[in-house]
């Protein structure tokens, strides 16, 4: 019977040039776990949140109706000399989060913050195990918050396309894996750019990158996708425009 390996930490190259960012996002994560942390930690020494009840299930509410809301974007990628991305630091197009997209964070954020509260509110604090509880509860909670923190400061912006890839939040996807893109519609309306692989690893559906969340719009974006597609090398070797998609001929 063959002996069970125990996985090995594999730290990054200690010369990758993003170490300054980690650490930097590693701040931004402390400061924003603690930020949440206090408080709730205070509010769990409560005996009841009936009444924040009613005000959680009220945010519930309004962050579905804020999906909904689709402002106009209008956004164009722009060019940064030092991307930062998941294993390097190099030049490329970058392309912002949306006001929606900023607006979901925030709302995704405050959400699970309340929920946090209400479930903590289950417990007793009379009883020993209970104040234990709460206080996992809430520290859960933080680090949680204090993660997505930490990947919001970890990337330039919240899309890139760079001689390595096209990086969307924390995953890449290869050029030489994408064999065309196309616009991908949910529920009637434009959401992201679909990027068909030219070899399927697994049964799932083909990526979608960029949509609400992303300040471009999807005609502008796959314009930019489609003409690196076939030389990302261009993205490295200096300053690039994104082009602008062509203009339909009019009576369309």
């Amino acid at each position: 019977m063959p002996l069970l390996r125990t996985p090995r930490l594999r730290l990054p190259p200690a010369r990758d040039g993003l170490w300054s960012r980690r650490l930097f996002s590693l701040a931004v994560a402390a400061v924003v776990a603690v930020a949440v942390a206090a408080p709730l930690l205070a509010l769990s020494r409560s005996t009841t949140f009936d009444g924040f009840a009613c005000v959680a299930w009220l945010m519930f509410g309004v962050h579905q109706l804020g999906r909904r809301w689709w402002p106009r974007r209008n956004g164009r990628l722009a060019w940064t000399a030092r991307v930062a991305g998941r294993d390097a630091v190099e030049p490329g197009l970058v392309a912002r989060r949306s006001l929606a997209g900023w607006t979901d964070l925030l709302a995704d954020l405050t959400l699970a913050t309340g929920t946090a509260v209400v479930i903590t509110s289950w417990f007793p604090t009379d009883r020993e195990w209970g104040r234990i509880v709460r206080t996992l509860l809430v520290l859960g909670a933080a680090a949680a918050v204090g993660r997505i923190a930490y990947r919001e400061a970890r990337f330039t912006g919240r899309l890139a396309l760079t001689a390595s890839g096209i990086r969307y939040g924390s995953q890449r996807y290869d050029w030489s894996n994408i064999d065309r893109v196309s616009l991908h519609k949910r529920e009637g309306r434009l959401n992201g750019v679909r990027l068909r692989p030219v070899r399927w690893q697994s049964l799932e559906p083909a990526p979608v990158v960029g949509g609400r969340d992303t300040a471009v719009p999807e005609q502008r974006l796959a314009a930019a996708i489609e003409e690196y597609r076939s030389r990302p090398y261009v993205l490295a070797g200096g300053p690039v425009t994104a082009p602008e998609p062509a203009a339909e001929p009019a009576g369309r």
